[in-house]
C-alpha cells in the first residue's frame, strides 16, 4: 500500500479557488488510480474527481463538472485537484485515496476498491 498525505485546504469565498495536493510515499505510485472524495457534516462520503495511473482519464462528479481539475506527477509522486469558483456547498473534508483496483476505469466511484487513504484536509466556503 501507499500512504498518501493531503494538503492544501482552507477557507475561501464563494468564487474564489484553492489546490489541493496529495502526496504519495510507499509503493511504486504510478500503479495506482487516485480518486479525491469528500464528506461534510452528518453526510456520505461522495465522490468528487479521479484520475488514472497515468493520467490519461479523469473522471468528475456533475457537481464539480467544468470547475474542478485533477491531474497528476507521478515524477512527484502527487495529485492536484484544482478547484475553482467554489461555492459554499463544497465545504467539507477532501480525501485522496488510491487503488491498485484492475478495472479502476470502471469502479472509481466505490470507495470500497480504495486500498488506502489520506488523513483528510478541511475545505471551507463562506458565502
Amino acid at each position: 500500500q501507499v500512504q498518501l498525505v493531503e494538503s492544501g485546504g482552507g477557507l475561501v469565498q464563494a468564487g474564489g479557488s484553492l489546490s489541493l495536493s496529495c502526496t504519495a510515499s510507499g509503493r511504486t505510485f504510478s500503479n495506482y488510480g487516485v480518486g479525491w472524495f469528500r464528506q461534510a457534516p452528518g453526510q456520505e462520503r461522495e465522490f468528487v474527481a479521479a484520475i488514472n495511473w497515468n493520467g490519461g482519464r479523469t473522471y468528475f462528479a456533475d457537481s464539480v463538472k467544468g470547475r474542478f481539475t485533477i491531474s497528476r506527477d507521478n515524477a512527484k509522486n502527487t495529485v492536484y485537484l484544482q478547484m475553482n469558483s467554489l461555492k459554499p456547498e463544497d465545504t467539507a473534508v477532501y480525501y485522496c485515496a488510491a487503488s491498485s483496483h484492475p478495472n479502476y476505469n470502471i469502479n472509481y466511484l466505490y470507495t470500497t476498491i480504495y486500498n488506502s487513504w489520506g488523513q483528510g484536509t478541511q475545505v471551507t466556503v463562506s458565502s
